[in-house]
C-alpha cells in the first residue's frame, strides 16, 4: 500500500471515529482523561506577561502525558501568600496594593498546583514605585512547546504550517462554518486560517464564525488572521475604516500610528481574530508601484520604520500578533506580484540602507511575524530556475529563497520570529512553480507558514512526501513548529476546557467594533493627514457664501460630493460616464460654476497618465473654465503630475469616509491642513514637482 494512500485511510478512520463518538477534541476530550499536571502559563519561558497598571491576569494550563496543553478556568483555587503586596481573585486577576515586598501567587485544581513569585519594590529616592516583576519558576514541566512537539505526529506538525483561505465554497461566500471546512481543519490539523472581506460581514456573524473555527481546531488553537491594514486594504465591513499608512505618513505622528494600531487591534481581538497581516513596512520609493503605493507609510526608510513600529506596538498591546510585510521590500517595484514576477535590482548595501532598514528595526523591536515578498532580488540570490509556465529561465523569488529567508533574515539580521509567505495563489508563484513545488521550496527556504496554498490536499501530501523522502528534514519542520507554538503561547492562542460563551463575546464585540472612541482616532488621523500641495490663493472657500460649487468626477464622486454638501448648500455633483465624457448639459453647469472641485482616482501608471481619459477630462475642464479649479487626489498623491497647472491640489491618500470628510472640512476652512508629503512627486525630465515633506497650510 502506498504511503499517501495509507495516510489517507488512517486520516479517514480517525475522522470517522471522532464523528461516530459524537464528540470533538477539546472540552469533551479533556474531561475523558486526567491531566498530568497544572501550571501557570506565565511560568512558561516563551510567555511574556505584562501588567496593565496595577493588575495582571494569570492563566492556568492543564498538561497531558502526550504533551498537549489546554487552558483551564473552572474549579480552581487561587491564593496570595502576602496579601499586603497583592491580592488575587477567583479568576486569577492579581491586584497590587502599592506596598513593597514579595508574594507568591498560587493556583490548585485539588490534585495539582503551581505558583509564581511577584516582586514589588519602591524607589526610595523618587518615592515612586517601580514596575512589579513576575519571577518565573524553573522546571521541565514548563517546557510545554518542546513537550508538545515531541507528542505530535508528522501530519500534525505539517498541518500547523498550513494556512488556507476559505473565501468561497461552491461559489458562495463563506460566512458561517461548513461541515466540509470543519472536516478539512481536522483532517489536515490546520494551524490557521486567513479571513477576507467576503467572510466578515457583520460583527455578530464574524464573532460566531471565528468562534466556530476555534471550536473546530483539534488541539493548539488556530491563528485567525486577516489583512486589516487600514486604508485601501480593510477587510472588516463593520469596523472602523482607518485612513491607511500613507495618510499616517503624512501626519508624521508616531502617537497617531500607535493609536490606529491599537484601535485596529482592539476590534480584531474582540472578534477573536488574533493575528493581523499588518503593518506594510515597504518603502514606497517608486511612484510607478502598482501594488504598494498608499499602503506604505512613505518613501523614507526612517519614517516607515518609526511609524511602523509605533503601529506594531499599538497592535501587539491588544494581544493581536503583528506582521511586517513584504520582506525584503516590495516598494521599489513596477510589477504587481499578483500578476507577474517583479524584480528589485539593488545590491545588499543599498537594500540595507533603504528596503531592509524598516524590517531590521521592526525585528529589533520584537515584531511577531514577517511576511515575504514574491519578488526577485538577484543581487542577494542569483539562482536561476526554469519556469513551469513557459520553460524560460527566471530568478528565484524571495519567498522561495534560502539565501533570503535563512541566510539573510535569520542568520544575518537575527530574526527569530515567525516567517509567513505571501499568498501562494499569486501568479508570481503559481504560474512559474505550481502549488506543491512552491510549498516545498518555501519550507526548504525557511518559511514557517505556507499561506493560501493552492490545493490543500495536494500541498499537504506533497510536504509529507518531501519529509518521508528526506528532501525536507523533520528537524526543519520542528523548527517552524517551535516558532509557531511560541507565538501562540505568547499571544495566549490555545484551546480552553471551558470556551467563552459566544453570545458574551458578541456582546463585547458590539461595544468595541466601530466604537465612538475608535471613530475619533479615525477622524483625527484623517484630519491631520490632509496635505495641501498647491494653493493659488483659492482655499479656503467660504461655507456661507452663495457661490455655486460644482463637484466633478467619477470614482467616489458621490462620497466627495456628499462631504462637500455637508459644508456648502449650493453644491451640484456631476458624475462622468465610464469613458469620462460629459454631456452638454453637464458642461454648461460646470461653465456656470463659481468654484470647481474635481476628484481624481488612480491606481496605476496608466490611470495617472496625462493621456488617460480621466486626466483629459480634468485638463479640458481646466482649459475651458473661468472659475478656479480645486483638484483632490483621492488615492494617490501623484495625480497632480497629470494636471500640474491646477489652481489648488489636495492629497487625501484614500477613499474612506473620514478622509472625504477631512478634505471637505479643509476646503471650507474647518480643518487646518497640516499633512506633509510622505513621498516625492516627480515632474518631467527627472525634475521634482513637489519634494518629500512639502505641505502648505492656511
Amino acid at each position: 500500500m502506498g504511503v499517501r494512500r495509507k495516510r489517507m485511510i488512517v486520516g479517514f478512520l480517525a475522522l470517522l471515529m471522532v464523528f461516530s463518538q459524537g464528540m470533538l477534541p477539546g472540552k469533551a476530550a479533556a474531561e475523558e482523561r486526567n491531566a498530568s499536571d497544572l501550571i501557570l502559563m506565565e511560568n512558561v519561558p516563551e510567555a511574556s506577561p505584562e501588567f496593565d497598571g496595577n493588575t495582571i491576569t494569570l492563566n492556568a494550563l492543564h498538561l497531558y502525558d502526550d504533551g498537549y496543553f489546554m487552558k483551564t478556568e473552572q474549579n480552581l483555587t487561587w491564593k496570595s501568600s502576602n496579601k499586603k503586596v497583592a491580592k488575587v481573585d477567583d479568576d486569577g486577576n492579581v491586584m497590587l496594593t502599592g506596598k513593597r515586598g514579595r508574594t507568591f501567587i498560587s493556583v490548585t485544581d485539588g490534585s495539582h498546583s503551581d505558583r509564581i513569585a511577584l516582586d514589588y519594590k519602591v524607589d526610595k529616592s523618587s518615592k515612586k514605585a517601580s514596575k512589579a516583576r513576575l519571577i518565573k519558576q524553573k522546571g521541565k514541566q514548563y517546557d510545554i512547546i518542546q513537550n508538545a512537539i515531541d507528542g505530535m505526529t508528522i501530519e500534525e506538525k505539517v498541518g500547523q504550517m498550513l494556512m488556507p483561505d476559505y473565501r468561497n465554497w461552491n461559489g458562495k461566500n463563506v460566512t458561517e462554518m461548513l461541515p466540509e471546512i470543519e472536516a478539512q481543519i481536522k483532517e489536515y490539523h490546520l494551524g490557521g486560517v486567513i479571513l477576507f472581506r467576503e467572510n466578515v460581514v457583520t460583527t455578530e456573524q464574524t464573532t460566531k464564525l471565528v468562534s466556530d473555527y476555534q471550536k473546530a481546531s483539534e488541539k493548539y488553537g488556530m491563528l485567525m488572521t486577516i489583512d486589516q491594514e487600514g486604508g485601501i486594504v480593510t477587510r472588516l465591513q463593520t469596523g472602523t475604516d482607518m485612513p491607511g499608512n500613507m495618510a499616517l505618513g503624512a501626519t508624521r505622528s508616531e502617537s497617531l500610528a500607535h493609536d490606529v494600531g491599537h484601535a485596529i487591534g482592539e476590534e480584531l481581538e474582540s472578534l477573536g481574530v488574533n493575528m493581523n497581516f499588518a503593518p506594510d513596512m515597504d518603502v514606497n520609493n517608486n511612484p510607478d508601484n502598482p501594488v504598494i503605493g498608499v499602503r506604505s507609510f512613505g518613501e523614507d526608510p526612517e519614517l516607515v520604520a518609526d511609524l511602523g513600529i509605533a503601529y506594531t506596538k499599538g497592535l501587539q498591546e491588544t494581544g493581536v500578533a503583528a506582521t511586517a510585510k513584504h520582506f525584503p521590500g516590495h516598494g521599489d517595484t513596477a510589477v504587481d506580484s499578483h500578476l507577474g514576477l517583479p524584480e528589485v535590482p539593488h545590491d545588499k548595501e543599498r537594500l540595507k540602507e533603504v528596503e531592509l532598514y524598516p524590517f531590521q528595526q521592526a525585528m529589533d523591536a520584537g515584531i511577531d511575524a514577517i511576511m515575504t515578498a514574491h519578488v526577485t532580488f538577484p543581487k542577494i540570490d542569483d539562482t536561476k530556475v526554469i519556469s513551469k509556465k513557459d520553460g524560460t529561465e527566471i530568478s528565484l523569488p524571495a519567498t522561495l529563497s534560502h539565501k533570503v529567508l535563512t541566510e539573510l533574515m535569520r542568520e544575518e539580521m537575527g530574526y527569530e520570529g515567525v516567517i509567513t509567505t505571501d499568498a501562494m495563489n499569486m501568479k508570481a508563484i503559481q504560474d512559474h512553480f505550481g502549488s506543491v513545488d512552491a510549498a516545498i521550496r518555501a519550507v526548504k527556504a525557511g518559511t514557517d507558514i505556507v499561506l493560501m496554498p493552492v490545493g490543500l490536499p495536494e500541498v499537504a501530501h506533497g510536504l509529507l512526501d518531501a519529509v518521508e523522502t528526506g528532501e525536507i528534514s523533520e528537524e526543519r519542520i520542528e523548527a517552524s513548529i517551535d516558532r509557531i507554538l511560541t507565538l501562540k503561547v505568547k499571544r495566549g492562542i490555545m484551546k480552553s476546557e471551558h470556551p467563552a460563551d459566544v453570545n458574551d463575546q458578541i456582546e463585547r464585540a458590539l461595544k468595541v467594533v466601530g466604537s465612538e472612541e475608535h471613530k475619533a482616532v479615525e477622524q483625527e488621523a484623517a484630519n491631520k493627514s490632509i496635505t495641501l500641495v498647491k494653493n493659488e490663493s483659492v482655499l479656503p472657500l467660504d461655507p456661507d457664501s452663495d457661490e455655486h460649487v460644482v463637484v466633478v468626477g467619477r470614482s467616489f464622486v458621490d462620497s466627495l460630493g456628499d462631504a462637500v454638501k455637508s459644508h456648502h448648500n449650493h453644491t451640484t455633483v456631476i458624475s462622468a460616464n465610464s469613458t469620462y465624457e460629459l454631456t452638454d448639459e453637464q458642461r454648461a453647469t460646470i461653465d456656470e460654476a463659481d468654484k470647481i472641485i474635481i476628484g481624481t482616482y488612480t491606481y496605476s501608471v496608466g490611470t495617472r497618465s496625462p493621456d488617460h481619459a480621466q486626466m483629459k477630462m480634468v485638463q479640458s475642464i481646466m482649459a475651458g473654465a473661468d472659475a478656479p479649479v480645486i483638484a483632490v487626489g483621492i488615492r494617490n498623491p501623484y495625480d497632480i503630475m497629470a494636471y500640474p497647472n491646477v489652481d489648488s491640489y489636495i492629497a487625501q491618500y484614500g477613499f474612506r469616509t473620514a478622509s472625504f470628510e477631512a478634505t471637505a472640512a479643509t476646503i471650507f476652512g474647518g480643518n487646518q491642513p497640516s499633512g506633509k508629503l510622505p513621498v516625492t512627486i516627480p515632474g518631467e525630465n527627472d525634475d521634482v514637482l513637489y519634494h518629500f515633506g512639502h505641505g502648505l497650510t492656511y
